[in-house]
């Protein structure tokens, strides 16, 4: 009790100093005081503090700019396709979901100012610091800026990737390469269009059914175009079950359909270890530029079928491509401004990309009919049009059109051959491209 007292006896004493103090004050201080409250109170206007908050709010950018509202309705429509439609929703819904982002009016989260004439300006063109702090999407498109995520997803491609099928019929190499016709068709295409030659590359690497390549090679030769070019290339390898059917049946008879194929042989696992090996020499020595892609790709499956680094081979078929697949979507989403995206280019690219697409799966089949006019062993035509690189998803869809017309027929592992070697074709092809154009 007699503690108690104590402390509120020197809470007392205190109070009464400040009293004191406060009384003792000189006229002068207290005017200063009293002055210095006033300008504060008459600098703060309600109405017009309420109407700058209206102007600096999102809501105002919309209705300052209608592409705005499109492109948040984009977004969420393509978050539709990929939730409930499931369109390759492991890249799709990072990518709608970074549109909807980098559209949102007022958050900062990406400046295309930054990535202007495909370099990375940290600094204006009076070399004074860039006058807004660089945005969370700004730094994780410098992944796909300097080709750091194509290829890492490169990596976990090869390793979830089986080259015997390939290995075991080298002639399915040729299916792979005849599908990359689109590629340079539309290339062609895109150029008499009025695009420049760089922008046609962009374009027709879509044909290539590759996501990871496409996303490569834009943003070296055309990454103002990286966002149209993107949904269009995933969108089209989400689509391969309904575009390609109607194709190979449209350039190939029922006999030709029904066609049974052997057993493909075993292949040891002394040439699965060669062939990463092997194929990284040769396709890096003729074509430098195609060597990020290809030494990843035979990276990741050499990891995998050599047997020593399981836990290495596991890491990148997991977390390493869930992880980088995230950064990757939403960075790529990023680039799709209402600026970049609403224009007649997009269309354009949107119809030269099915274009691209279409050509590379019929090349593909065309090729294995007049392979069969000089074979005794007959190749199902069915499966040229898995020489896209959609893994294995193209090869799912030679099987399900050859089981239609022959409940008897399984061409998967066949398929598989031009399937893989459409992996390497588009990359082959995207380093062609670099090579001449970049």
């Amino acid at each position: 009790m007699k503690k108690v007292m104590k402390y509120m006896l020197m809470l007392l004493a205190v109070a009464t100093m400040g009293l004191s103090l406060q009384a003792s004050a000189s006229p002068e201080i207290m005017t200063a005081a009293s002055a210095a409250t006033e300008a504060v109170e008459a600098d703060i206007d309600l109405g017009e503090s309420l109407v700058n908050f209206v102007e600096q709010s999102g809501i105002s950018g919309i209705f300052a700019d209608w592409r705005v509202l499109v492109m948040l309705v984009i977004s969420c429509a393509l978050l539709y396709l990929a939730i409930v439609k499931q369109y390759e929703p492991l890249l799709l819904l990072p990518i709608a979901f970074g549109m909807l982002l980098t559209n949102l009016p007022g958050a900062g989260m990406y400046h295309s100012e930054l990535f202007a004439e495909g370099h990375v300006h940290w600094a204006t063109a009076e070399g004074t610091t860039f006058d807004r702090v660089a945005g969370l999407l700004d730094f994780l498109y410098l992944g796909v800026k300097l080709g750091i995520y194509p290829c890492l997803i490169f990596v976990g491609v090869g390793a979830m990737t089986d080259f015997g099928p390939l290995i075991a019929n080298p002639k399915s190499l040729l299916l792979g390469a005849a599908a990359q016709f689109g590629i340079f068709a539309t290339f062609l295409g895109a150029s008499a269009m009025g695009f420049t030659p760089a922008e046609a590359g962009s374009i027709g690497i879509i044909g290539g059914a590759d996501g990871p390549t496409a996303i490569y090679l834009t943003a070296k030769l055309a990454p103002q175009l990286l966002g149209p070019i993107a949904v269009a290339a995933y969108s089209y390898m989400a689509l391969v079950p309904v575009i390609q059917p109607p194709i190979m049946r449209a350039l190939t008879t029922k006999a030709e359909r029904q066609i049974v194929m052997k057993q493909l042989r075993t292949v040891s696992k002394t040439e699965k270890i060669i062939f990463p090996i092997a194929m990284t020499m040769i396709i890096s020595l003729l074509l430098p530029s195609a060597a990020p892609l290809i030494g990843c790709l035979m990276l990741g499956n050499l990891m995998k079928e050599c047997g020593v680094v399981e836990r290495l081979s596991k890491t990148v078929q997991n977390e390493l491509m869930n992880i980088v697949t995230i950064f990757l979507g939403i960075s790529v989403g990023a680039t799709a401004t209402a600026d970049a995206f609403l224009n007649w280019q997009t269309i354009g690219i949107m119809v030269l990309g099915v274009t691209a697409f279409c050509l590379g799966s019929g090349a593909g089949v065309v090729l294995a009919k007049i392979m069969n006019l000089f074979s005794k062993e007959k190749i199902n035509p069915l499966i040229g049009s898995a020489g896209v690189s959609a893994v294995p998803m193209a090869a799912r869809v030679s099987q399900k059109v050859g089981q239609e017309e022959n409940p008897a027929n399984f061409l998967l592992m066949h398929a598989m051959g031009p399937n893989v070697s459409g992996v390497i074709g588009s990359a082959v092809a995207a380093g062609i491209l670099l090579a001449f154009l970049g």
